[in-house]
């Protein structure tokens, strides 16, 4: 088994509701170990708590309880420093700046710590052009990023979060709203950086590691090492994904026979291609 990267241990999370001690918790009492160079997929129906539990992890909603990242209390980390372990891809935004392509992946470098706002180094440079290429944006480099397609501007963020060399990737929703062709390219990229470089850090080395929220089910199959189940805030299962994504497991979660809905339809749809 591989060393855990992130350990949650007795955490409880949520939002202000007017004001200081009037927290309302989403998460409660959650305890949650992931491990190092797999992909985690979180599961759970909508208000399971799967985005709170993200940004719970990125330093964003202020927590009860102990969170470990890399090895560190998070509580002791500023948001540099957690950006140098972390880089987090939300649902996608419809407020952002005109910023051309590359000056947006550039602003993964200054996340990262390692320049100034909209600084360009030589090796910053680097890191960005190699983003670039890999994730085929090399050609659009200089576009408005409002003037480029959903996915396109999608494959932007992923490449912002990419370009700060972080060694765990956080994903909400990465996918929604994304056409076939874009998913499945989606995908790709997401594979390489899992199987990609390794990430040094404090004298340590540490293997790419995803901890992606997604809404379809058969793409987290698809992607994921393990998988957690949560249900009202808290975590129903965790595991590899032979163990938890049973028809037993997904009926506790959502209430309804998962299994045979995803069958049934993967059924009809196969019959437009016979």
């Amino acid at each position: 088994m591989s060393e855990k990267i992130i350990t949650l241990s007795h955490v409880s999370a949520g939002y202000g509701r007017g004001g200081k001690d009037k927290t309302e918790y989403v998460l409660k009492d959650f305890s949650l170990d992931i491990y190092e160079g797999r992909c985690l997929c979180i599961l759970g129906s909508n208000g399971s708590g799967k985005t709170t539990l993200l940004r719970t992890i990125a330093g964003i909603l202020p927590s009860k309880g102990s969170i470990s990242v890399c090895g560190h209390d998070m509580k002791t980390l500023n948001r540099k420093q957690i950006a140098s372990y972390i880089a987090f891809l939300s649902q996608m935004s419809q407020v952002y700046f005109s910023y051309s392509v590359y000056e947006t992946v550039m602003q993964g470098r200054y996340a990262a710590g390692q320049s100034g706002f909209m600084a360009d180094r030589g090796q910053d440079r680097e890191i960005v052009e190699e983003t670039l290429k890999s994730l085929g944006l090399e050609n659009i480099r200089n576009r408005q990023i409002t003037e480029l397609s959903g996915g396109q501007l999608q494959r932007v963020f992923l490449a912002r979060a990419m370009a700060q060399r972080s060694p765990i990737l956080l994903l909400d929703e990465p996918m929604n709203h994304l056409d076939l062709k874009v998913q499945a390219e989606f995908m790709e990229y997401l594979g390489a950086f899992g199987n990609g470089e390794i990430f040094f850090r404090d004298g340590k080395s540490y293997k790419p590691t995803i901890v992606g929220v997604f809404h379809d089910i058969t793409l987290a199959a698809d992607i994921a090492d393990d998988v957690a189940v949560l249900k009202g805030g808290e975590l129903l299962f965790s595991g590899p994904k032979s163990e938890v994504l049973t028809k037993d497991s997904l009926l506790q979660a959502y209430d309804f026979d998962v299994a045979a809905h995803i069958l049934e339809r993967n059924k009809k749809s196969i019959s437009f291609f016979l």
